[in-house]
């Protein structure tokens, strides 16, 4: 497996160089979440991208462990990282959206969705500053079911993880070296205190990668469909109206 793992981490260093120089891209810049996708794609990115690769470190009301964990991975693998913290900015717009939809029920995803969007504003501000590439950190067990958020963690300039299960990246992530407390971590998105990515979509990773490795029996096939079918929005771009035809309001 460890010549499997390494022949897999150079076609992805090399996919990622490829995809970022043929668009004109100078470099990569990433999010850092202190969690082991990120610390992977931080991995790769840096084998792609010796001298021009950067990671943030965007917290907003985040747990300080995530920071802690954040810097631990950049030390690790040697890269430059700048933090921005984005609570400032998402309480006051938060207080703003809560005045102006009073007569709207306290909806706490609502306001935790804005995070990430919040991040990825802020990754493509230093994107078009550096004339950089964003590279996300979604795998393909997290897109299979849609969890994401729109224009949010789901808003990247490509998915070096993409075809590659929860499971997997947790291998490619010993392979590389990602040290073990965050390979050991409970996945989370950060999005509230206590939340955790099994508890919020209703079923393990290793549930969902079964399914979608061919098991995983009927009732997780279930709710692994009822996702995917909620979400198919999330996975293709916006529909686009056809104009009239000719013959359209004819007599």
């Amino acid at each position: 497996m460890s010549d499997d793992n390494e022949r897999l981490a150079r076609h992805l260093g090399d996919w990622i160089a490829a995809q970022v120089t043929g668009s004109s891209g100078r470099g990569v810049v990433f999010g850092l979440s202190g969690g082991v996708d990120s610390a992977v794609v931080a991995a790769l990115c840096k084998r792609a991208f010796p001298h021009h690769a950067l990671g943030l470190i965007l917290p907003c009301q985040s747990d300080p462990v995530d920071a802690a964990d954040a810097v631990l991975t950049a030390h690790h693998f040697g890269l430059p990282t700048a933090t921005i913290d984005l609570t400032p900015v998402y309480e006051a717009l938060c207080a703003e959206l809560r005045a102006a939809c009073s007569d709207a029920p306290d909806d706490r995803l609502t306001c935790a969705n804005i995070k990430p969007r919040l991040r990825m504003t802020a990754l493509y501000a230093f994107s078009n500053h550096l004339g950089y590439r964003v590279v996300g950190t979604g795998n393909r067990s997290e897109l299979a079911v849609g969890y994401f958020t729109k224009w949010g963690d789901g808003g990247a300039d490509l998915l070096p993880l993409g075809n590659l299960t929860k499971t997997r990246v947790g291998e490619l992530a010993r392979h590389l070296g990602v040290p073990q407390r965050i390979v050991d971590k409970p996945p989370s998105a950060g999005l509230w205190e206590g939340q955790t990515d099994e508890g919020e979509m209703g079923l393990t990773y290793e549930q969902l990668d079964a399914c979608l490795e061919g098991g995983g029996g009927k009732a997780v096939r279930e709710v692994v469909d009822r996702l995917a079918a909620a979400s198919r929005h999330k996975r293709e771009l916006p529909p686009i109206a056809p104009l009239p035809s000719a013959t359209d309001g004819s007599t």
